[in-house]
């Protein structure tokens, strides 16, 4: 290999490696889904199912008939909020507070949720 072909080859696979961590930084989607100028506060939901998986983790809830999709932060920062992987459980009847979808679906960004024992934690 010649030292011009060898210099753009080390280049190139420096350019690749410094640029690989950005496809799944550009991946991840925008807030303004989710309308953070209004908030649904639901009393007395029943936890569905609870996911605890990267990049968000996610609660599913039914309160009169509808089932709402909510989306959390990351397990890692919900950790450090105080959640783990079994917080939630299907069955669990608790009081959430959530952002809106901006489509009107059912579903939102968890703010808090107030668990049976009475314990706040935050969704965000």
């Amino acid at each position: 290999m010649t030292p011009t072909l060898r210099t753009i080859m080390l280049a190139a696979s420096a350019a690749v490696t410094a640029l690989a961590p950005a496809g799944s930084a550009l991946a991840h989607h925008s807030f303004a889904m989710f309308d953070q100028t209004k908030q649904v506060e639901l009393r007395g939901v029943m936890v569905s199912k609870f996911t605890w998986t990267n990049p968000h983790a996610f609660v599913v809830a039914q309160s009169s008939g509808t089932t709402y999709a909510l989306e959390c932060s990351s397990p890692n920062l919900m950790t450090h909020a105080g959640w783990s992987f079994s917080t939630l459980k299907a069955g669990d009847q608790v009081d959430i507070v959530f952002y809106p979808l901006r489509n009107g679906k059912p579903g939102g960004m968890l703010k808090t949720v107030k668990l049976p024992g009475g314990k706040v934690l935050s969704g965000w």
